[in-house]
């Protein structure tokens, strides 16, 4: 086999046409063995004998797409160094754009099985272990564009690509459950009904299946162990994995988008799937452990502020090259659209504390491509000072997590949360305000994966995680979530309304407030996972979203309503600006707006100025908002003036039912448009008329919005 010197950059294994250019970084390496993988087991092992700068490389003429391959890594194993170099063990390569196979976990192999480290006289794991693929990077984009929403027209839906599509009936089985299914019609069509503008992926990244959990009779279904940051996860897609699965995704990639549908993915940069000292050497580790991973002091263990076992090196230039290189290469190869980076504060940790100037953020904020898509940070981690809402750079959104506890306060009748519930409805001023950053830095969710689904929010006081193999130890405790009285299933009309109505209240406040709107894949339709909100390890049909049949009547009527109920406020948020401002308000007129009224106002139920001391009533629970259509004060897309409808908004998240007075100097007459108490969430026709003065009864726990024509 000829053997050329090759290229240093790019890194992994790029084809061209003629061949393919190998190259890997090992400072800790002593010699690098390139290993082509046959089908019958056995391998051709070619060593790299070219080095610049730490890179070995090489080019093979003739080597093709669909070529397995892994490195071995010949060099000092020395754990007290941090050193963990050894050649038995087939290396895949971090910037493997494809993986083929699975993790087998041989207990001949892997003797941290039984709580022993591995030693350098392990058997060779290649029998037992995933390869690395050269693909074919050439893809017919046809006329394919990023949409580019902006984030003021945004509405996310975070998905999982099996959750979402396992179940569906429109669906030919031999798709389900794959990146194929994501660009099925009959999926785009819910998405793009629904009102969704982008659609969040969590992980897509290839990731591993733990051994306990395999076990156990389970699995990391959501998939937030990742192994490779190039390489879209195999086990998603239907037609093969040397390769296919890379056509598959830029395929439903490219179908999204031509729906208008962006595509954002959940990112794991954080750690990866080789866990603690006890773990497996799978790439990373075997490749140049001190280069990739933060150390102890005793450098034989791993610091851990992911609560997974390790955490990368953020102050390293070759970790912090691959996670770069990796972002680009999704953007610029893969066409997406933004990512959504889990327990982002670990990337912010450069030495010890959470710093907000870390060189990982100053790298993002001067790089051409990854600084022009939608950035968004989960604010936390589970190191000490990780809670970080509010603190990421400008450039950046965030996941609210102080929104998403306001709100499940609120409807649940905690005392004493009004006024800050005024904060989280007007786009959290107080979080994002001071540092430049607008509205759109706020992402709004109540419920996302990791925790329980909107329908199990109003069903369970409990977690209820059984399932998981852990005695109920897993999962949060504190999920400010209330039963509606009765726990867990019920055949009680009263109970089921109220949960109804609950629901309606949650859906219809996400989409009233300022911000950024995040839906959970399958709250449309009310789903529930019988109290799990630790679902991670469940690949079933507990966590697959149950597609209902359409229709009135018959068992998935209220599944039908939620789904209505849930597309009317999408389609009411996107078709009225005065939801998704990309400033903040006044608290005053606008000038320049011939309105003498300002832009918010806020009243109690008799129609009286909000005082301080309304605001800090413990028992107080409802409230009237005013949003001023005419105030809306800046310009549109050609610099004209928007203008659009005023809005009263009508929160009654009291246990009992009261009275509201339509303020007298704030539009003469009103429409309602949406009543939560109706078990349909909108009123039929028209809306009931009413004017300055009138008496409105809400029920308990209910939230009416009443619409004046600008």
């Amino acid at each position: 086999m000829q053997v050329w010197p090759g290229q240093t950059y790019p890194l992994g294994a790029t084809y061209d046409g003629a061949g393919t250019n190998f190259a890997v970084f090992s400072e800790a390496a002593e010699r690098v063995e390139l290993c082509l993988l046959h089908d019958d087991g056995s391998e051709t092992a070619i060593e790299l004998r070219e080095s610049d700068a730490f890179v070995r490389h090489a080019f093979l003429p003739g080597v093709m797409p669909g070529q397995r391959y892994g490195f071995r890594v010949h060099g000092p194993y020395d754990p007290v160094q941090g050193h963990r170099c050894n050649s038995a063990k087939l290396l895949l390569d971090p910037y493997a754009k494809a993986m083929s196979g699975r993790v087998d976990w041989d207990e001949a192999v892997y003797g941290y099985r039984f709580g022993k480290p591995e030693t350098r006289n392990d058997l060779d794991s290649a029998p037992h272990t995933m390869a690395s693929v050269v693909i074919n990077p050439f893809f017919d984009w046809a006329n394919d564009r990023p949409p580019r929403v902006d984030y003021h027209r945004t509405v996310l839906y975070e998905a999982h690509v099996k959750g979402l599509t396992m179940t569906h009936p429109g669906l030919p089985p031999e798709i389900r459950g794959t990146y194929a299914a994501l660009a099925h019609p009959a999926v785009i069509e819910h998405l793009v009904e629904l009102g969704v503008t982008a659609l969040e992926l969590m992980p897509v990244h290839q990731f591993v299946t733990d051994h306990r959990l395999v076990d156990a009779g389970l699995s990391n279904y959501w998939g937030y162990n990742t192994i490779g940051f190039f390489a879209p996860h195999n086990a998603y897609a239907s037609m093969g994995d040397r390769g296919q699965q890379v056509l598959e995704f830029k395929t439903a990639v490219r179908a999204l988008h031509t729906a208008g549908i962006e595509v954002i993915l959940d990112v794991v940069y954080n750690h990866t799937a080789e866990g603690n000292h006890l773990g497996p050497t799978l790439s990373f580790r075997g490749l140049d452990n001190a280069s990739y991973y933060r150390l102890e002091q005793d450098q034989r263990y791993y610091t851990d502020t992911t609560g997974t076992g390790n955490s990368l090196l953020m102050r390293s230039p070759h970790a912090l090259q691959m996670i770069m290189d990796s972002l680009r290469y999704w953007v610029t190869d893969m066409h997406v659209d933004g990512f959504r980076f889990d327990l982002a504060a670990t990337l912010a940790r450069q030495f010890h504390e959470v710093d907000r100037l870390s060189s990982f953020f100053d790298l993002v904020q001067q790089d051409p491509v990854v600084s022009q898509v939608k950035l968004i940070a989960e604010p936390w981690d589970v190191g000490e000072g990780g809670y970080q809402v509010g603190n990421f750079p400008p450039l950046w959104a965030e996941w609210n997590g102080k929104y998403r506890d306001t709100v499940r306060d609120l409807w649940r009748g905690e005392q004493a949360r009004l006024a800050e519930f005024g904060s989280r409805l007007t786009g959290s001023s107080d979080l994002y305000q001071d540092d430049g950053r607008r509205p759109l830095a706020s992402i709004n969710f109540v419920t996302c994966h990791d925790g329980f689904t909107l329908r199990d929010l109003v069903s369970y006081n409990d977690k209820h995680n059984e399932a998981n193999g852990e005695d109920n130890r897993d999962g949060e405790s504190f999920n400010r979530s209330w039963n509606c009285g009765t726990e867990g299933p019920t055949d009680d009309p009263a109970v089921l309304e109220l949960r109804g109505r609950q629901m309606r209240n949650i859906i219809a406040t996400l989409m009233l407030s300022q911000g950024v709107p995040m839906l959970s894949h399958g709250d449309e339709f009310g789903r529930t996972q019988v109290g799990n909100n630790n679902a991670y390890c469940q690949d079933s049909e507990l966590t697959w979203v149950p597609w209902p049949e359409p229709g009135e009547d018959g068992p998935d009527a209220e599944a039908t309503r939620i789904l209505e109920f849930t597309r009317t406020m999408v389609w009411l948020r996107r078709d009225h600006p005065v939801f998704r401002r990309r400033r903040f308000f006044h608290g005053r007129p606008v000038e320049g707006t011939g309105d003498e009224l300002s832009d918010i106002s806020w009243f109690t139920p008799e129609g009286e100025a909000m005082t301080q001391r309304d605001w800090q009533a413990a028992q107080a629970r409802s409230v009237v908002v005013f949003l001023n259509g005419h105030a809306i004060s800046e310009p549109g897309a050609r610099g004209e003036r928007i203008t659009d409808d005023s809005f009263l908004l009508m929160f009654n998240a009291a246990p009992q039912e009261l009275d509201f007075v339509v303020p007298v100097d704030h539009g003469k007459e009103w429409q309602v448009v949406v009543d939560t108490a109706r078990p349909d969430g909108v009123p039929p026709g028209t809306g009931r008329e009413v004017g300055a003065g009138d008496r409105l009864r809400l029920a308990d726990r209910s939230l009416t919005v009443l619409r004046r024509p600008a």
